[in-house]
């Protein structure tokens, strides 16, 4: 006898709701990604070949290439670090308009910089710039952040909200103290700090990048793996615990794991406070979802973009160098200014 079919199943209405909505925003990231993709291989090319000086294919040509290609990897790895770490601190936090900034990395970035300037005159500056000093750097600051969340947010009595004051101000403290440094420097001491202490492509030393990129390559990984416990951490202490989650624990795993991408990003190029959150408040907006699996490839095309730009603008247009936190620091604080002014809080 024939099998008569029975009535279709039928799909509770949340679950179709979740569908539907995770579906818009794979649908959004796919179309987000088809256009951001090829502007950032635009200004790659553009900042490969403009303005080269040398006749195409000759060796000084494809030196000069190779340089270029240095800063745009460079450029990729900031991008994946503040991408990685903004979103997921800010994640952890429930708070989107801070970012890993505020717990004192380029502060405390800024006053190893000035000290070393302040104790042994201009000569110092070279003290800073070998493999094993940015080493040294990179573990100071991932040792400062652990012994703060480890102080902070465990014991009985540990709070997110204490740890971010604590952190805003050891933050300050140690830019006063930096401040009251470089007040006593001579000036051409002083001058040679500068180039230092902003966000500049130039920074970076190509001979760090074989540590660098394996880890930046292993931690966001990491992050990438724990994208679902992200998203259950965003639902707030007591969903997670309800879910089964320990809350502290993963709050701790990510925490570190971001002070390590703030500590490898602020050691190699300098400090840059509104690009994570720039590119972090721009994945929002444009995917219009809470999963983490498809806000962090957008947040790294958008860094990379806006990195790129900023450097191909600052390099042949106003002919200064690699500072782009020139241009990061005026549109990521007008944005953040609109932000705050649209939510009309923190």
């Amino acid at each position: 006898m024939p099998v008569v079919p029975g009535p279709p199943e039928e799909v509770p209405e949340g679950r179709m709701l979740r569908t539907d909505r995770h579906e818009a925003a794979e649908g959004s990231l796919h179309r987000n990604c088809r256009d951001a993709c090829p502007r950032a291989l635009g200004l790659a090319f553009a900042i490969l070949t403009y303005d080269n000086g040398m006749p195409f294919g000759s060796e000084g040509y494809w030196r000069i290439a190779s340089m270029r290609a240095d800063a745009l990897v460079v450029m990729l790895i900031v991008a994946v670090c503040q991408a990685f770490a903004t979103v997921s601190f800010q994640t952890v936090t429930a708070n989107r308009i801070i970012t890993p900034s505020i717990m004192g990395f380029e502060s405390l970035y800024i006053a190893i910089q000035t000290a070393v300037v302040f104790l042994f005159g201009a000569a110092g500056v070279t003290m800073v710039a070998g493999t094993g000093q940015f080493i040294f750097q990179v573990l100071l600051m991932i040792g400062f952040a652990g012994a703060l969340y480890g102080w902070l947010l465990s014991g009985r009595f540990g709070n997110m909200h204490i740890m971010l004051l604590v952190g805003v101000v050891i933050g300050g403290g140690l830019g006063a103290l930096s401040t009251f440094m470089q007040r006593l420097l001579d000036p051409n001491e002083f001058d040679v700090l500068t180039a230092r202490l902003f966000g500049n492509i130039s920074n970076a030393n190509t001979d760090d990048l074989p540590i660098v990129i394996p880890t930046v390559v292993i931690v966001s990984t990491l992050l990438w793996f724990r994208a679902r416990r992200l998203n259950v951490l965003a639902l707030g202490r007591d969903v997670c615990s309800n879910l089964g989650m320990n809350h502290r624990r993963e709050t701790m795993i990510i925490l570190l794991l971001v002070s390590i991408l703030m500590a490898m990003t602020t050691s190699l190029v300098g400090p840059m406070t509104f690009l994570g959150f720039l590119i972090a408040t721009l994945a929002y907006s444009l995917t219009d979802t809470y999963d983490h699996r498809l806000i962090y490839p957008v947040a790294v095309l958008l860094g990379f973009v806006v990195l790129s730009g900023a450097y191909f603008i600052l390099r042949n247009v106003f002919y200064a160098g690699g500072a782009v936190t020139v241009i990061i620091e005026l549109i990521g604080g007008l944005v953040f200014l609109v932000v705050i002014m649209r939510k009309g809080r923190l």
